[in-house]
């Protein structure tokens, strides 16, 4: 029996696997890290399930409504919810089904405990939403809590004039200072300005003194809000953006907001709360900052306001420097940090997304119990990466990841394939735990299809495809619960010059991520990837506190690495420059790029501290320490490290669409291996272990051994993989221990077959080479519902059909087929394959992302031979095994396909929302309508039977 056969048995696994765990430590002091890993695989643990963000428009939600949401999540397989309360969908009805149950009311709150208990009940997580919308703000934000900007007024001063008529200053401003500079423009240094003693201020009007000999430019300095409101709210949820840099802000808002939400879950507290997207646009101030300052940095930023508006002298970005480094630092002691605290102290956990504004650094994330990014762009610095980096260095097991946003836009138009495609990319990134962006709450009064966010796909069973989501849901679920194990191997630390990135910014330019991520571009990512080694994101912070030397390795926190990568980087702190050249000198490897670093970081730096970065630099990068490699371009500096350094993995064929994660787990060696291309990859890899291999294939659940070919420690293993498909490789010394493997390896009479020296192999080959196929195109009929059973002449897709081509559903294709006795009983198995799908070229898209491929099948099936569920078919190979239900004789196929909503939603209005809008407020704007029109749908390809 496979373990696809077994995994439809859950309890049954899980009584047998603990069976088999206690007779394993009988018979031996610990069980084997490849046997346990195997019963990670054949059984994944349910804290491994998918999340969803669960959207409560309005919020009108009712206790069924939630409960007949949470059950089928849980009867898809989906693990748990984080609840995000949003904005109405609906104008509110007189009835308790469309009635508003607005943000923190009783109602609400009510609500809130109700489906905290049947979440409980079965057995799901349940995270929650420190906040409606995002970011964290509200009714309860007075203005002098409110999120903090720098607002910056210049003004025209005539010559001779004595006094200057000030800007108005509005709630919760302040005036800090007022600098004049002569002429007109913004001069191209600080040392132009001069500061006006603003404490002589009367009714609004400043002196000015001495006389001025011509015309001039006052510049005021006046500490402002950003004005930002909530985005999305729900009712009751409206209102200023928190100030993130205040913990007396913090603690107001949490007393107002987290404290009630956690007093009507006291019973049973949530998992975690949550803290959505760092999105606090244009905060770059607050009014503790200059006090703050002034203990930091021992100097008055007062004085130097100007060098944030001008200047490019190592003066004036040292003050910029100093002024984002505060930023930086304000908000992890003001904002996460007491906001972990505050949850740990209510027995729950943190996750929350740190990048963003304000300018949170790789390293913030550990202040987060559960760190998450979002972003599917593999081949650059994400905010996923960054998240994954801090687990790797604190030791978490999970990093969490926003999936799925813009997914295939509009609402509706995702498919299974579209959220394989795009999982996988985080899975290469480091995730092992999925939040679906995600599935909205319908209440009454919506009309078909149901609700939808503006920004997301519908990942709901209002879908027709559902029918597949328990085994998209189970792929997930195993790939996420084998990347929790073990430890990750990262080659490279990839320095990301934070320094430099604060001393560039400016006045409402404060997004370090993306100044990060820009700096670095894509070309270096490209290079390492493809060269085959793995990386993770470190900053300073991370070098001086947790690093040290160990060998030729360089030990950050719980990381490990061969090597550091310095991407362009003009400022370095003197401690970070000190500890590289300590791990050349020890034989570790580090490599500059583009230019050497030759500043040390911040306004007080003296000449004597930026002698020692540049020459350090030249001591590294100038051929003085063999450890040391300047690589003047970023394309190049993945194959020149391959030249100091075994890749982890070798492509031996031009494989940039191909990814990989490497864990290690005892003495087993777990590589997750994905082709993220439209078209299937054919080619040799090459693996830094050199032990026997084993093919894991997350979506079947199927293990074979994998023939290799060993050379100086590695294993080169052919890879062959259809497209967008992913599998697992697994190495281990030791032979394998466990029943599941042993059961899938007889049931496909995978023997081993000795293949010459060096080289292991297996029956596998010899199937594939002597497969035979009848094919299947004709004699199907088709059971739509509704509209009977017809015979077709060929297999079309329904849109093409006038009577079907906005028809969203499941029908059923119906045939019956005559087998030798020969082929059911086929050593190799059988096959009901669909065919392959076709590229489909890719197009420019405005957010998001979708697979670029024309399946064979749209968009999910179910199989069903003589009565018997074989399994799903969702994704390539489009195939699915039915050697089991099969016999001799006659054979009835049944194959059962839900395609999207989209094509009976075609068929009907948009929904109208102007007066809806006139009753809240325009809060959001349907996207991509434009393109609701009716898809391909059914069985397109050809059908055979492999065998």
């Amino acid at each position: 029996m496979t373990l696809q056969r077994w995994s439809r048995f859950p309890s049954l696994v899980l009584l047998c696997v603990a069976t088999m765990l206690g007779w394993l430590q009988a018979q031996a002091p610990s069980v084997s890290a490849t046997a346990a890993l195997a019963q990670v695989f054949a059984a994944p643990p349910d804290d491994a399930r998918v999340l969803m963000r669960w959207w409560w428009f309005g919020p009108t939600v009712t206790p069924a409504g939630l409960d007949r949401d949470l059950e089928a999540m849980h009867a898809a397989g989906l693990g748990g919810v984080e609840v995000q309360p949003v904005y109405p969908l609906t104008l509110e009805g007189d009835d308790a089904a469309t009635r508003v149950r607005p943000f923190l009311s009783a109602p609400f709150l009510d609500a809130l405990t109700h489906a905290r208990g049947t979440a409980a009940r079965l057995g799901l997580r349940y995270d929650v939403t420190l906040g409606s919308g995002w970011p964290f703000g509200g009714p309860s934000v007075a203005a002098s809590d409110a999120a903090g900007a720098l607002r910056i007024v210049s003004l025209p001063v005539p010559r001779g004039a004595r006094v200057l008529g000030l800007p108005a200053i509005g709630a919760g401003e302040s005036l800090l200072a007022v600098h004049l500079t002569p002429g007109e423009g913004t001069p191209a240094t600080p040392e132009a300005f001069m500061r006006l003693d603003s404490s002589t201020v009367a009714d609004g009007v400043l002196p000015i003194t001495p006389r001025l000999d011509g015309p001039a430019t006052a510049w005021v300095f006046i500490a402002s809000r950003t004005g930002m409101m909530v985005k999305r709210p729900a009712i009751g949820g409206e209102g200023f953006v928190l100030d993130h840099y205040d913990r007396g802000a913090l603690d107001r808002y949490l007393h107002a907001v987290g404290t009630p939400l956690l007093d009507a879950l006291a019973s049973a507290r949530p998992y975690a709360v949550f803290c959505d997207s760092l999105e606090v646009f244009g905060s770059d101030w607050t009014p503790g900052l200059i006090d703050a300052f002034r203990r930091r940095y021992g100097y008055d930023l007062m004085d130097h306001l100007p060098a944030l508006v001008t200047g490019e002298d190592a003066a004036s970005r040292g003050v910029r420097h100093d002024w984002g480094q505060l930023l930086t630092e304000r908000l992890e002691s003001e904002f996460l940090g007491p906001l972990l605290q505050w949850a740990h102290e209510r027995d729950t956990r943190l996750r929350a997304q740190t990048y963003g504004i304000p300018p949170a650094r790789p390293s913030s994330a550990g202040l987060i119990d559960l760190p998450e990014g979002e972003g599917a762009q593999w081949r650059t610095v994400t905010s996923v990466r960054w998240a994954s980096s801090a687990a790797h260095v604190f030791g978490r097991a999970v990093t969490s990841s926003e999936t799925w946003t813009w997914l295939h836009s509009p609402s509706f138009a995702a498919t299974p394939l579209d959220i394989k495609v795009e999982a996988d990319r985080h899975f290469l990134q480091g995730v092992t735990q999925l939040i679906g962006h995600g599935w909205p709450n319908t209440s009454a009064g919506v009309d078909w299809p149901g609700a939808r966010f503006y920004a997301a796909a519908v990942l709901s069973d209002a879908n027709p495809w559902w029918i597949v989501m328990p085994d998209v849901a189970r792929y997930l679920q195993r790939t996420s619960a084998m990347l929790r194990q073990g430890s990750a191997v990262t080659d490279v630390a990839l320095y990301l010059p934070v320094s430099d990135a604060w001393s560039r910014m400016r006045p409402g330019k404060v997004h370090l991520f993306e100044m990060l991520r820009d700096h670095v571009g894509t070309s270096l990512v490209g290079s390492l990837l493809d060269a085959g080694f793995a990386f993770d994101v470190v900053d300073d912070q991370r070098l001086q506190i947790d690093a040290r030397v160990d060998g030729r390795d360089l030990v950050i926190g719980k990381g490990r690495y061969r090597a550091v990568v310095v991407p362009d980087a003009e400022i370095v702190p003197s401690q970070t420059m000190d500890l590289l050249v300590a791990f050349a000198r020890a034989g570790g490897t580090v490599i500059a790029t583009r230019r050497l670093p030759s500043q040390a970081a911040g306004f007080r730096a003296t000449t004597e501290q930026h002698a020692h970065v540049a020459k350090a630099a030249a001591t590294l990068f100038e051929g003085r320490l063999p450890g040391g490699l300047f690589v003047a371009r970023d394309a190049d500096v993945g194959a020149r490290l391959a030249t100091r350094l075994i890749p982890d993995v070798r492509w031996h064929e031009d494989a940039a669409a191909m990814g990989f994660v490497h864990r290690r787990v005892g003495e087993a060696d777990v590589y997750f291996v994905a082709n993220t291309s439209n078209r299937p990859v054919t080619t040799k890899a090459s693996f830094r272990v050199d032990a026997a291999a084993e093919l894991w294939d997350p979506r079947t659940g199927d293990v074979r051994p994998a023939g290799r070919t060993r050379e100086g420690g590695t294993s080169t293993i052919d890879v062959d993989l259809p497209p967008y498909a992913s599998t697992f490789y697994v190495f281990s010394g030791a032979a394998p221990t466990s029943p599941w493997i042993d059961a899938a390896r007889q049931s496909r009479g995978d023997a081993g077959v000795a293949l010459g020296p060096g080289v292991e192999g297996s029956a596998h080959a010899a199937c594939e080479a002597r497969a035979g196929a009848l094919d299947l195109a004709q004699g199907w009929q088709l059971d739509v519902p509704g509209m009977g059973l017809r015979p077709l002449t060929a297999l079309t897709s329904w849109h093409d059909q006038p009577d079907l081509r906005f028809f969203s559903g499941v029908a059923t294709y119906r045939r019956e087929v005559d087998l030798s006795p020969a082929v059911p009983s086929s050593p190799c198995g059988v096959w009901l394959d669909f065919g392959e799908g076709t590229p489909h070229p890719e197009e420019p898209l405005t957010n998001g992302m979708r697979a670029w491929l024309d399946a064979p099948l749209r968009d999910g099936a179910r199989v069903l031979v003589n009565g018997q569920d074989v399994g799903a078919v969702w994704a390539p190979p489009y195939r699915v095994d039915v050697t089991k239900a099969l016999r001799p004789g006659r054979n009835a196929f049944e194959v059962r396909v839900g395609n999207t909503a989209l094509n009976r939603w075609a068929a009907r209005p948009h929904p109208d929302y102007r007066l809806l809008h006139l009753r809240y407020g325009k809060r959001f704007d349907p996207q991509d309508t434009d393109k609701i029109v009716p898809q391909p749908s059914g069985i397109i390809g050809t059908p055979r039977l492999v065998y």
